[in-house]
């Protein structure tokens, strides 16, 4: 798929955007992971500790290296994410964001599978 230079653009600009979206949701988790006192500081940081290591996988397959030839599909990777409003989206032309939507889709599928089973991986 040929990205149209117009979807070029939106994307870039809804990146900046949805990655600061991302942050703050993992920022919020983390202070309620620090925040929860019937746990030990021990295991609080341990917790931190996985929830940081496992957002960032997820953040840098959204957010790392956006290029034309990647956007389709960090822009999949953050609508899985849940950080792209439909305002953002609607700007998209139709086959651009059909393809992303489509994407998202199959990755919220596998994800879901990865949780369900740890061992897959």
């Amino acid at each position: 798929m040929t990205l149209p230079e117009a979807d070029w653009r939106v994307i870039r600009a809804i990146h900046q955007t949805a990655l600061d979206r991302y942050c703050a949701r993992v920022l919020q988790e983390c202070a309620t992971e620090i925040q929860d006192t019937n746990r030990s500081a021990h295991d609080r940081y341990l917790r931190l500790f996985r929830v940081v290591n496992e957002r960032d996988a997820s953040l840098a397959a959204a957010f790392n290296d956006l290029r034309r030839s990647t956007a389709v599909q960090r822009l999949a990777s953050m609508i899985a994410a849940g950080v792209v409003t439909d305002e953002e989206l609607i700007q998209l032309s139709r086959a651009t964001r059909d393809s992303a939507m489509t994407v998202a889709d199959i990755q919220r599928v596998d994800s879901k599978r990865r949780t369900a089973d740890p061992r897959r991986d």
